[in-house]
């Protein structure tokens, strides 16, 4: 089955030069620039010989995280035809773990496979360069091409099984904004380093993070020692196995299962209902999302919130606070009400209700349903507040902290408003009506001061220990990082939890309440 697979890889390559002169002049040209490319990489790689082995540690480790988050990434984006699709192989009757190994042993035969073998055994030469040992070396590199290819393996599996037939403007948007959330941080940590004195202190760190996590962990293994190998070891094999086993989960699934087919144009047609799961979790945050694109309710809040969490520093500048310090205080401020938003959702759908009691929808999925569209506003948001902030600050230390407090607030918020729309709705402007219109009864000044109080009363900690790595300690920005995140995912879960409940317990009062806005 191997052989046969390989083969077919080798007669796919021959086959892409048998076209007409246009196309073929074309695929030459792109393959002498790329061949140009990975050919000057190879040649700086093997010149790192010239350099400190700190600095040769640090560009090997950064670059190769970038190469295998780039091999994850770009299939999901691109969308590109997998031409060993495990599909094609359902005619031949094999098992589907002996196509999954035959496909990810012929995959580096590819041009994406070549390029990552040829990146690795340059890196061979500068690891060995600088004194590491040879079989550490190779091992790292195995780890590495192995690491790649299965991670490209699994973004074209999961594109095929979840995004091909649901290709929209919206999936699309959906793409470019998450891509937008991680390029634009990183682009703004790399312009605002000092280059002129070497390497950047902060290039440093972020190699030494990178060398426990799933993208730079394999080549970090040829370029540490003691500790630090042992715990890069054991992420780079770890990862390996898990692709391994997801890459053997994706093959059954798509070897196995059968999915309805619709037409292009029909689930292009359906707009956030065709890239939404076909769930009733889906199929609410579809709803939501449409209601808060379109309703001037929702629209009047989105834009009211960044503006007020800027003017409310302002009277500290005034003041005479340095920029430096107040540039930090906006995005704690919008990521709290980002999180306090949806505490009286339920109230904005008015009679609509009924539409999710009566389908007899799980609490758990009217509650993440609609925790979607303030999740795909608040996230970019976030991520360009939180850039926006440590960029005019200058101290890119403190971003773990400040990324922690944020969503600390953010998470906790959206648990504490997924019990109290539920617990204690009260009245809003009816739809249709204008957003800033007194409705005709009031009250729920309570519920929006508990939800507030009880996100900043949880994120404390995250607070605490973020006010600490801004006043000198630099360590505690981690702590308040990892605080944040643990309390605010904890409270998110519990939160979502305890609401789903209500709903299905207080569908009565629900829809009483609902008749009487």
């Amino acid at each position: 089955m191997v052989a046969h697979v390989l083969r077919l890889r080798l007669a796919l390559l021959v086959g892409a030069l048998n076209a007409r002169p246009l196309v073929l002049l074309r695929r030459l040209a792109g393959f002498a620039v790329l061949a140009l490319a990975v050919a000057a990489v190879c040649v700086a790689l093997i010149r790192l010989d010239r350099v400190p082995d700190g600095e040769a540690a640090t560009l090997t480790v950064v670059g190769s995280s970038l190469l295998v988050a780039g091999f994850f990434l770009i299939p999901l984006f691109s969308g590109v035809e997998d031409p060993l699709d495990p599909r094609r192989f359902v005619v031949t009757g094999e098992e589907p773990g002996r196509v999954a190994w035959s496909v990810a042993l012929a995959s580096p035969l590819g041009i994406p496979g070549l390029v990552v073998v040829a990146v690795a055994a340059a890196m061979i030469a500068a690891w060995t360069g600088h004194g590491s040992p040879a079989g550490l070396a190779v091992l790292a590199a195995l780890l590495l091409v192995g690491t790649s290819v299965l991670a490209a393996r699994c973004a074209m599996a999961v594109s095929a099984v979840a995004l091909r037939d649901r290709r929209s403007p919206q999936l699309t948007g959906l793409m470019v904004t998450a891509a937008g959330v991680v390029a634009i941080p990183v682009a703004a940590f790399a312009f605002s380093l000092e280059w002129s004195g070497g390497l950047p202190s902060q290039l440093t760190e972020a190699a030494q993070v990178l060398a426990v996590t799933p993208f730079g962990a394999a080549s970090a293994i040829a370029v540490r020692s003691g500790g630090e190998l042992v715990a890069s070891m054991l992420v780079a094999v770890g990862t390996l196995l898990a692709l391994a086993a997801l890459w053997q989960l994706l093959v059954r699934t798509l070897m196995t299962s059968t999915e309805r087919v619709v037409p292009v144009g029909e689930r292009r047609g359906l707009g956030w209902f065709a890239v939404m799961p076909g769930t009733p979790g889906g199929a609410i945050a579809a709803r939501s999302i449409v209601y808060w694109f379109s309703d001037p309710r929702y629209l009047a809040n989105v834009i009211v919130v960044p503006v007020a969490s800027v003017l409310i520093v302002t009277p500290l500048l005034v003041v005479g606070v340095p920029l430096q310090t107040v540039a930090l205080i906006p995005p704690p401020i919008l990521a709290l009400f980002l999180g306090w938003l949806v505490h009286n959702d339920l109230a904005y759908d008015s009679t609509g209700v009924w539409l999710h009691i009566s389908a007899g929808v799980r609490g758990v999925a009217d509650r993440l349903g609609r925790l979607v569209p303030i999740v795909l506003v608040g996230v970019p948001l976030l991520a360009l507040a939180i850039t926006a902030s440590i960029w005019i600050h200058g101290r890119w230390a403190v971003l773990p902290a400040l990324v922690g407090v944020c969503v600390n607030l953010f998470a906790t918020g959206l648990g504490l408003s997924s019990i109290s729309s539920v617990a204690a709705p009260y009245a809003v402007s009816r739809p249709g009506e204008g957003p800033f219109e007194q409705p005709q009864r009031t009250g729920g000044s309570m519920t929006q001061a508990l939800v507030l109080l009880g996100a900043i009363l949880l994120s404390a900690p995250a607070l605490w220990w973020g006010w600490l790595s801004l006043t000198g300690d630099e360590d505690e920005a981690w702590t308040s990082f990892w605080s944040g995140v643990g309390v605010g995912a904890a409270v998110l879960v519990v939160g979502v939890a305890v609401g789903g409940a209500l709903f299905e317990r207080r569908t009565s009062r629900t829809m009483e309440f609902a008749e009487t806005l």
